[in-house]
């Protein structure tokens, strides 16, 4: 395989892994770096998506102490039933929602105008969030979750279809204005993802089945092993940083992106479009 489409996948790895997990939208960054690269064709937006993967086996990785215990211990804890419990119920509605709609979003949400709003009203958002007076926080640990509260963080992180939303953005700061500690909102945000990402991705590859073949299988593999790697160190780094930062300025770097986007648009050099 030619190597410069393989630098190519590293590239994008990189930056998967780098934004999955950021309140940044990862999506907004795949469209403008594949845009940039000459990798964007119907077979490198499955490559964006399938990629996923890589940063999701990140956070097991990061997170496989608690994931371990749960499911060792699920027969019999009440903790662990509670948060597995929890996890299928955030999950449910980007399931539904997601094949009801995901169809029309594609064909009609990806445009600049679409990105580039909502980079910027989600930078606003989190801005507001932030700097708001402090609300009771009723949910310190994301044990203590309820399922009415993982079904309202779920619905939330279905305003992620939206194109340049964040998933992790929404999750987080949807779950804080729910009353969730930050830690909480980001631990919930982060387990919320292991199936809803490796949903999307498994269906995407399954729905795209025919654009594929054996000869992909080192494109796929070094995008993966990448953004497995940049996804590791992003999540560790940001449990580090949210203990004593704020998300503001992602906030003012989703400002930043979105008139980026706008840019980029109106001087074509990236067809934002699905």
């Amino acid at each position: 395989m030619d190597s410069l489409l393989l630098l190519k996948a590293a590239v994008m790895g990189l930056v998967e892994g780098l934004t999955e997990f950021l309140p940044i939208s990862s999506t907004g960054h795949l469209i403008l770096a594949g845009a940039l690269l000459g990798f964007d064709d119907d077979k490198a937006k499955v490559f964006d998506i399938a990629i996923q993967t890589g940063a999701i086996v990140a956070v097991i990785l990061v997170y496989w102490q608690k994931i371990r215990h749960t499911l060792v211990t699920l027969r019999y804890s009440l903790d662990a039933q509670r948060l597995v419990f929890n996890v299928l119920i955030g999950f449910l509605p980007a399931v539904v929602l997601g094949l009801l709609f995901g169809k029309f979003i594609k064909t009609h949400l990806f445009t600049p105008e679409v990105v580039a709003t909502t980079f910027i009203v989600g930078g606003l958002i989190i801005l507001w969030a932030e700097r708001r007076p402090p609300s009771a926080v009723h949910i310190q640990e994301v044990e203590e979750l309820r399922g009415r509260d993982a079904l309202k963080v779920g619905l939330v992180q279905c305003l992620a279809m939206i194109p340049g939303t964040s998933r992790s953005g929404a999750t987080i700061i949807g779950g804080m204005l729910l009353g969730l500690s930050r830690q909480a909102a980001t631990d919930f945000s982060f387990f919320l993802a292991i199936p809803t990402l490796i949903g999307a991705g498994a269906y995407s590859l399954y729905k795209e089945r025919a654009l594929l073949s054996m000869a992909d299988a080192p494109l796929f593999g070094v995008g993966l092993l990448v953004s497995f790697i940049s996804a590791w160190v992003c999540v560790r780094w940001l449990l580090k940083f949210i203990s004593t930062h704020s998300f503001e300025v992602f906030a003012w770097y989703r400002i930043a992106f979105g008139l980026v986007v706008l840019l980029t648009a109106h001087m074509g050099w990236v067809t934002w479009a699905a």
